[in-house]
């Protein structure tokens, strides 16, 4: 079931990913960086272990945006992001969406998009998206 879709409703979807996810998104889009790869190079980091890529994590938001809230049917038009903290490997997040503005008119709503760590309760990644659906956005 779709969640209620209007000014203020939220919706959480919780996730984690795996090394093999990062290697996969590596292979897709030619981001071999070590950092994300290579544990002996992370190490030398000031991270300590591979991390996820920022747009790996940030791939969330087009999924939920895209197939849950407000679901089949939306057009992104656009996104910012901010990477505050790094996001790891086999770690469990949750990302929350909540409804900060509608033009009705146009069919559109700028929904404000959070990754937080479970264990930590701290933001790892945060947006505003701007979608249009005809059929939701009213």
């Amino acid at each position: 079931m779709t969640p209620e879709f209007g000014l203020n409703a939220s919706h959480s979807y919780s996730f984690r990913f795996s090394q093999a996810d990062v290697a996969d998104f590596a292979r897709v889009t030619g981001d071999n960086n070590p950092l994300h790869l290579d544990a002996d190079f992370a190490a030398q980091t000031p991270f300590k272990r591979p991390i996820i890529h920022g747009m790996l994590g940030a791939s969330v938001f087009t999924k939920v945006l895209g197939t849950e809230f407000p679901g089949y049917g939306s057009v992104y038009l656009g996104q910012t992001l901010e990477f505050l903290r790094p996001m790891f490997v086999d770690t469990d997040y949750e990302a929350t969406f909540t409804v900060q503005a509608i033009d009705s008119a146009r069919h559109t709503a700028q929904i404000l998009g959070e990754i937080r760590d479970k264990q930590t309760g701290k933001v790892t990644t945060k947006g505003i998206a701007t979608l249009m659906h005809r059929e939701k956005i009213l």
